[in-house]
């Protein structure tokens, strides 16, 4: 494998690196202002959700790395310890990216982005109307990662109040990630779709204690027809079916040939794909006892 020494590349190379393999990353649409009012929104992609109780979110600034300065977003702060977080979705993404030109800090990016401002209900900053959820914070702490160029500040927010638009909610009051439309951030210039078909669900393991890898068959695990995503979802059951399954599985499937190693992995990995695991268990576990 490649192998990269952190300090023995050029920082360009280092984030190259860095954003491409943590990636895709939420982008925070991050509007604050200074002393004197002045408005600002900036995209920032270090950026997450790290705390539920208390309500925190957390993005860095970086200094910039051609000349070791800071971003308005950053010195806004540090004036005004209030922020904005929009969330960025697909409808928003270019005027997002747009918003990333460093225009001098008496000019309204709002009015250069062609977003619109509205006022906040606890915070001076102006939230972004266009964006789907608006999150009000307030400072709490800022964490200096390092004084040269590319170095991060985390920025630490305390979720106040936070905006939803109805039309991305599902009948449950949910959000609909198909409605809401998430983008995310990658390497270079690319970014990423959350909805539609980009979306996949994985169940999470069922209550109690999962059999785990080491109660897998080696015959099973050696099979090239599974993968690992799929031999995780045989570990991750309870128990392994007891014959008496096994045998109803049989009488049920008789149009089955259970001496076909082949012909029963392709039927397990079907019921694999369908997250039927209890099926898929019985099928692989009927051909070792009709053996």
């Amino acid at each position: 494998m490649l192998e990269i020494h952190p300090n023995k590349v050029s920082i360009k190379e280092l984030h190259h690196y860095l954003l491409s393999s943590v990636a895709p990353r939420p982008i925070a649409l991050a509007s604050t202002i200074d002393l004197n009012g002045n408005k600002n929104i900036s995209p920032f992609s270090f950026f997450n959700v790290f705390s539920a109780n208390p309500p925190i979110a957390i993005f860095s600034p970086a200094r910039r790395v051609r000349n070791n300065t800071t971003k308005d977003t950053l010195c806004n702060i540090q004036a005004v310890r209030e922020v904005v977080i929009n969330v960025v979705n697909f409808n928003l993404v270019e005027q997002t990216s747009l918003s990333s030109v460093e225009y001098s800090s008496e000019i309204d990016e709002f009015i250069k982005a062609g977003l619109t401002p509205v006022k906040s209900k606890k915070i001076k900053p102006f939230r972004v109307e266009e964006s789907p959820i608006q999150m009000e914070c307030k400072v709490t702490d800022i964490i200096e990662l390092g004084k040269e160029g590319g170095a991060g500040n985390l920025i630490i927010c305390k979720i106040v109040l936070i905006h939803i638009n109805k039309n991305i909610l599902n009948n449950e009051g949910q959000i609909d990630q198909n409605k809401l439309q998430l983008v995310g951030r990658m390497g270079s210039n690319w970014y990423s779709k959350g909805f539609d078909n980009a979306l996949f669900e994985i169940e999470k393991p069922v209550k109690g204690i999962a059999i785990g890898f080491d109660q897998i068959p080696n015959w099973i695990k050696a099979s090239p027809k599974f993968t690992r995503n799929d031999l995780t979802k045989l570990a991750s059951v309870n128990t392994i079916p007891e014959k008496n399954k096994i045998e109803e599985f049989i009488k049920n499937n008789k149009i089955l040939n259970f001496k076909n190693q082949s012909a029963i992995e392709e039927k397990a990995k079907g019921y694999l794909n369908s997250n039927e695991i209890e099926l898929a268990w019985q099928c692989l576990l009927a051909y070792k006892l009709k053996l």
